[in-house]
Order: C-alpha cells, then sequence, then structure tokens
C-alpha cells in the first residue's frame, strides 16, 4: 500500500496530536541514551570488582528496555497517524505530499510552528525548501 498524502492543512492539523507525541519519545531516547552510558561505566566497574555492581546493571537494563518498548509504541503511534519520523533527537518528520505534480515530502521538526518546507523524496532534512 502507498503511503498517505497529506495536503498542508491536513499535516498541520496532525501537529497538535503529533508534537506530544515527538517529546516524550526524544525524553524517552535521551533517557535510553543516558542509560546505554550507564551500563557501559556499570560494566566496567564490574570488571574490576566482580559482582558488586550487578543489582545496579540488571535495573539499568530493565529501564533501557522499557525506555525502548515506549519508544518503539510511540512510533508506532505516529506511523498510524501517517508521517514518518526521521529524526528522535531533532522530532523531525515528513509528510508525502503532492506537489506540482510529483510526490514530496514536506517536512517538520519539533519547535516550528506549522509545516513550512519540503524536500524531493530522495533528499534530506538539509536540502529543506520554503514551502512559500
Amino acid at each position: 500500500m502507498s503511503p498517505r498524502l497529506f495536503t498542508r492543512e491536513e499535516a498541520d492539523s496532525l501537529l497538535p496530536e503529533v508534537a506530544p507525541l515527538l517529546w516524550q519519545a526524544r525524553d524517552l531516547k535521551k533517557q535510553h541514551d543516558d542509560l546505554q552510558e550507564q551500563i557501559a561505566a556499570l560494566q566496567s566497574q564490574a570488571k574490576g570488582n566482580g559482582h558488586a555492581v550487578d543489582a545496579d546493571l540488571i535495573k539499568a537494563r530493565r529501564q533501557q528496555q522499557e525506555a525502548a518498548l515506549a519508544i518503539n509504541a510511540i512510533i508506532d503511534q505516529v506511523k498510524k497517524l501517517g508521517p514518518e519520523i526521521k529524526d528522535l533527537d531533532m522530532g523531525l518528520i515528513d509528510f508525502r505530499s503532492e506537489m506540482n505534480g510529483r510526490v514530496v515530502n514536506l517536512c517538520w521538526k519539533l519547535g516550528e510552528e506549522n509545516v513550512a518546507w519540503w524536500h524531493e523524496l530522495d533528499k534530506g532534512y538539509t536540502t529543506r525548501q520554503p514551502l512559500d
């Protein structure tokens, strides 16, 4: 099945629903990444003193797994709404759209007021151009 095509207005109308999900996913990803650093430090520490940090390591791994599951659930929720998540750290998403007879991506990221950018399907964020 082909991805849904959005008008600019349809994409804008989804932002109040999508933005909070992206804020939450971004926070969870930061937590996940911080836990990865903590796990690496605990693993290194465990090599030096045996099993003293096992409980902390188990807890950090469990928290990281929970964060990953929550992130995936949010990604699934956003996908069901239609946009494609491109970068969780930036909160960057694309909406497929038709412009001048060809399919392009309408591009939006957290902090922007509305969908005001686009780029070719085979290009990315760095090549986006203003809609107006």
